[in-house]
């Protein structure tokens, strides 16, 4: 009876884990968005970084956006540190818009930092 409570338990945790990483649910994959605006934090964080941006809507308005990114030990591993993108960087941001349009979110999938012309693109982390 254990071992069915623990084989039960193990699959329990690898739904939940893969229902967690399922952007599909939350983001229109198939869409693309490209926004430019100032960066007002960057959350390093887990489950998934955040960076939070302001930019203008359609009507001048200041909206404050998020995109979330991946986990930090991937962005590690893709040299993107806690202090890669700061406060009062001007970037452009790119990804999938939320599927409810009343959040401001996206799902992150490229980053430009106007500064200097670094670039993120991709899940694949290719930098330029």
């Amino acid at each position: 009876m254990k071992w069915i409570v623990l084989v039960l338990g193990v699959m329990a945790a690898n739904v939940s884990a893969y229902g967690h990483h399922s952007f599909v649910g939350y983001y229109a994959e198939d869409e693309s968005v490209s926004v430019q605006g100032q960066i007002v934090e960057f959350e390093y964080r887990n489950p998934h970084a955040w960076v939070h941006f302001e930019a203008r809507d359609n009507d001048g308005r200041v909206q404050r956006i998020s995109a979330e990114w991946a986990n930090p030990g991937r962005l590690s591993q893709q040299g993107i540190l806690k202090d890669t993108i700061k406060p009062g960087d001007r970037v452009i941001v790119t990804g999938s818009p939320s599927r409810n349009p009343t959040e401001l979110k996206m799902h992150l999938k490229g980053l430009t930092r106007l500064s200097d012309g670094w670039k993120w693109v991709g899940a694949r982390g290719e930098r330029r």
